[in-house]
């Protein structure tokens, strides 16, 4: 988190994609100083929000077509973005590029490796997909950013894959 908040200006405005309940990731740049926008698809997730940091932006939206007037220093799809078929994926590069102001942050998790699989959250069948990295890293280029690290199975980030992009001028 800190190398992705060091490439934001002060009092940056980030986009969290698919926010949640805001915790802890909505939070951590809250207390960090940074002006959030989260958006989710759950309307008691952004209720919860709401409720928690009031003072902040939160909507109810489906990332795969998000079209927000604002654009953002920073952007954020942590948790999030895997949960989308592999072409929703693909389309997503898209999205974030619309959203993100000259030389803005992007911070996603991925997979390690190309495929589907069903995971359990709270008893719950939870559907996860990832592209090859090659794929992610010819998305990102193709939008505009470049990496600025891939950790696959970061020991730090409780063994997630991570992945920081800049995009140029």
């Amino acid at each position: 988190m800190e190398r992705f908040l060091s490439l934001l200006p002060n009092n940056g405005r980030i986009l969290d994609i698919g926010c949640g309940n805001g915790m802890p990731i909505a939070d951590y740049f809250i207390r960090q100083g940074f002006q959030v926008t989260g958006v989710d698809s759950s309307q008691p997730m952004i209720d919860r929000c709401l409720q928690r940091f009031p003072e902040q932006r939160w909507g109810v939206a489906d990332m795969r077509t998000l079209a927000l007037t604002d654009k953002f220093d920073g952007l954020i799809a942590w948790d999030s973005f895997f949960h989308l078929t592999r072409e929703d994926q693909r389309q997503m590069f898209n999205i974030f590029r619309q959203h993100a102001q000259s030389k803005a942050a992007l911070m996603f998790t991925s997979g390690t490796s190309n495929g589907e699989a069903i995971g359990t959250f709270e008893g719950e069948a939870l559907y996860h997909s990832s592209l090859a990295p090659e794929e992610y890293q010819q998305l990102l280029q193709e939008q505009g950013f470049q990496v600025v690290s891939m950790v696959a199975e970061d020991p730090d980030c409780g063994g997630r894959t991570v992945w920081l992009a800049q995009l140029g001028e």
